[in-house]
């Protein structure tokens, strides 16, 4: 019976190590494979250097501002702007995915980011610091869409949702490490320290480019161009059994037949005429506009302010602070990575959504009442608390499983470009909230502001308990199904 679940050794030694199980196991429960585990590792790595090129100004923008001159406008626009600029690479990104294929996709993206931090370093003005936000920008809107797609489609059932999780994982490793960089260059000249940590986020670029290319392409792709023995050859390598493999081919291959023998129209002709795809796009949609709305990335990009008007005063205690932001924010994720197969979606999201609005609604309520306090200890400790509880029921949820949920039910026909759709929402999202909160809590206090965002993720939990299925262990294709159904 093992040798129902071996991988071919001749074909691929390597993963058949991996896939097999050792001498003496139940045959009654295949092993799981872990190729396709270091296969998302590999190409969620791009997320890192994304994670750290969006949060770097957190830190940096202190020493910017002391070393060019900067404002707090040219600051907010120049920390948010890298979300609108992600839109062109998010709505490029389903396009060049679906010709070039997702690995090669993988690697120009991390041509954005070699050359947009490069910019940044060399820049001696705003507008150099600009332009070399804008070709990162394009990187981030890339990687935020290619990512989880290749993630999902290289993952059997079993661990679609741990796979899925891992662009998340990586993004908030990547924020950490910005984190990390802005304290240590902290104690540097200001001139020096913010090139630096700018810089640190250009070497890694080559390395990962050149690893990406010893990947396998998607199964799903490859079927879409009607390469069915290669799309067979990586299904072999990426599944738990040999009989799976199969299974998962039959199942793409009915889709791409159906969608092949349509009447013309192109993908989009889906949303026109199904409704559980309508369904899907717009759940799609509405996901990452709650995701960003909740004004996570006001935390990510400005907590050392945040902390500040709290009533901390020295700049390393700040940043030291947002190491341990970074810290709790990339462990959380681990928990989620571990439930999302065994507890399912639905729950996880749903207690994301009410964590976060208790320690909004509690971090509102420190500047409502102790607003303006300086060095108190205790205000600080309790604001310092509700962030780091913030964040952690963020990425135990929200995180990771709106996007894990977004790619695992788009239609394969609309998921490069329902994939660029719900990233172009959560960039705009993203780029609303980052590029007025320093506005935003100069008119409505910074008590109205977190309880704003309280409200939204209130309205989150509705959506969630209302609209969305457990898409739990069910196979990619079946998803539309479901939503029509449901």
């Amino acid at each position: 019976m093992e040798e129902e679940h071996r991988l071919d050794n001749a074909e691929a030694p390597l993963l058949a190590a991996a896939a097999t199980k050792p001498d003496g196991a139940a045959s009654s429960s295949p092993t799981r494979n872990k190729y396709p585990f270091f296969c998302a590792v590999l190409a969620s790595m791009t997320s890192v250097l994304m994670g750290y090129n969006v949060a770097v100004t957190s830190g940096a923008q202190i020493f910017m501002a002391e070393d060019l001159g900067l404002s707090d406008t040219q600051i907010e626009l120049l920390s948010g702007a890298i979300n609108i600029y992600s839109l062109v690479g998010a709505l490029l990104a389903g396009w060049t995915s679906d010709r070039l294929g997702r690995r090669l996709t993988i690697v120009l993206t991390n041509g954005f980011f070699l050359v947009g931090p490069l910019i940044m370093t060399l820049a001696s003005g705003y507008a150099a610091l600009m332009a070399g936000r804008f070709i990162a920008g394009i990187g981030v809107g890339y990687a935020l869409v290619i990512a989880p797609i290749y993630a999902a489609e290289i993952a059997p059932a079993s661990s679609r949702g741990l796979l899925s999780s891992l662009p998340e994982i990586f993004i908030n490793t990547g924020v950490m490490l910005s984190y990390v960089s802005n304290f240590a260059f902290s104690t540097l000249p200001a001139h020096l320290s913010w090139r630096l940590m700018f810089a640190a986020g250009v070497v890694p670029t080559v390395f990962l480019a050149a690893g990406v290319l010893t990947m396998p392409e998607s199964p799903r792709w490859l079927a879409m161009k009607g390469r069915t023995d290669e799309a067979k050859a990586v299904l072999d390598r990426t599944s738990d059994t040999l009989a799976e493999s199969q299974q998962r081919l039959l199942e793409i291959q009915e889709v791409v037949d159906t969608d092949s023998n349509g009447a013309g129209g192109g993908a989009w002709k889906e949303v026109a005429t199904k409704a559980g795809v309508r369904r899907v796009l717009a759940t799609v949609l509405a996901l990452q506009f709650f995701q960003q709305a909740s004004g996570i990335d006001s935390v990510v990009l400005y907590g050392p302010r945040v902390l500040a008007m709290a009533g901390v005063t020295s700049n390393t205690l700040l940043l030291g602070l947002n190491v341990l932001f970074g810290v709790a924010k990339a462990g959380s994720i681990l928990i989620a990575m571990v439930l999302a197969d065994r507890v399912g979606r639905r729950p996880l999201l749903l207690v994301s959504a009410g964590g976060m609005t208790a320690s909004l609604l509690v971090l509102g309520s420190v500047f409502a009442a102790f607003g303006g306090a300086k060095d108190d200890a205790v205000v600080a400790a309790v604001a310092v608390a509700a962030v780091v509880a913030f964040v952690c029921t963020f990425s135990v949820g929200f995180g990771p499983l709106a996007w894990v949920y977004s790619s695992e039910i788009l239609p394969l026909r609309l998921r490069g470009q329902g994939a660029g759709l719900g990233t172009a929402m959560n960039r705009v999202m993203s780029g609303i909230v980052t590029m007025t909160f320093i506005s935003l809590y100069g008119a409505i206090t910074m008590a109205g502001t977190f309880y704003l965002y309280a409200a939204v993720t209130a309205a989150s939990f509705v959506f969630i308990y209302t609209c969305l299925p457990e898409t739990r262990g069910r196979n990619l294709e079946d998803m539309e199904q479901l939503f029509r159904t449901k």
